[in-house]
């Protein structure tokens, strides 16, 4: 494991980053989504696709990696941008799950992989709808300090910059973004994926105009299972690159 400290937007991140067969000359970079790190992401994919060099990356704010300052997913992209170029590392192909997706799309990969990408809204139920109009109530009040009884699992005891980045990520919409995308694109997608339904990766496929989708047994998670097949569509997607 090494960190580099990189400078984005006046704040100083320390990014932790491993890297499994640096002698590789082929670049891919992994990662991870919201809550999660590297290490799972390693744990998963570096038994596979030893051809590769593998960079697995801890986001701002999770795993090893600090957060200085409330980020969008741009900055996330940046700061991750900034990394590659301090480690001399090319953008042959990036693997990005769930939040770690649209980061991953953002840097503009020859080949993208989104494994149960996030990045297509769908609109919040009414349930939810009326817990943040309440927490909004009792904020005025001066109730703030009620915040966890409010928000979403996934931003539980968070940081107040992490929180802040969380309430930026959550509801964009990437649909423009996904559209705009020219290389070539694997999803892989698990059929009982509540955190981001098929229909998300369904619509994605239909945004970009070189893309394949392939669905898989299982939740969010369905690639911890399914990573050794999972990796040989990597390879094979990457390969297709090369006879153009």
């Amino acid at each position: 494991m090494a960190i580099k400290s990189i400078q984005h937007n006046q704040h100083t991140f320390d990014i932790s980053y491993e890297i499994v067969n640096p002698n590789a000359t082929v670049d891919l970079i992994i990662l991870h989504g919201w809550g999660s790190n590297k290490n799972l992401m390693k744990q998963t994919f570096s038994p596979y696709m030893d051809a590769f060099r593998h960079i697995y990356i801890d986001l701002p704010g999770f795993g090893n990696s600090t957060c200085s300052g409330a980020l969008n997913t741009a900055d996330v992209a940046r700061i991750v941008e900034l990394l590659m170029i301090h480690i001399n590392a090319s953008k042959d192909i990036i693997l990005g799950h769930s939040f770690g997706g649209k980061v991953a799309l953002l840097l503009d990969p020859k080949v993208l992989v989104l494994v149960a990408s996030a990045g297509i809204y769908t609109p919040k139920s009414f349930k939810v709808q009326a817990k943040i109009a309440i927490f909004k109530i009792f904020k005025i009040f001066g109730f703030s300090k009620l915040r966890s009884l409010f928000v979403a699992d996934d931003a539980k005891q968070l940081s107040e910059h992490m929180y802040q980045t969380f309430k930026n990520v959550v509801n964009e919409d990437f649909a423009d973004e996904f559209a705009k995308y020219t290389g070539k694109a694997l999803l892989c997608w698990g059929d009982k994926d509540t955190a981001t339904p098929l229909s998300s990766g369904e619509m994605i496929d239909s945004l970009i105009g070189d893309s394949s989708l392939e669905v898989y047994d299982g939740d969010h998670y369905f690639f911890m299972k399914n990573a050794e097949d999972v990796s040989k569509k990597i390879e094979a997607t990457f390969l297709k690159t090369l006879e153009h």
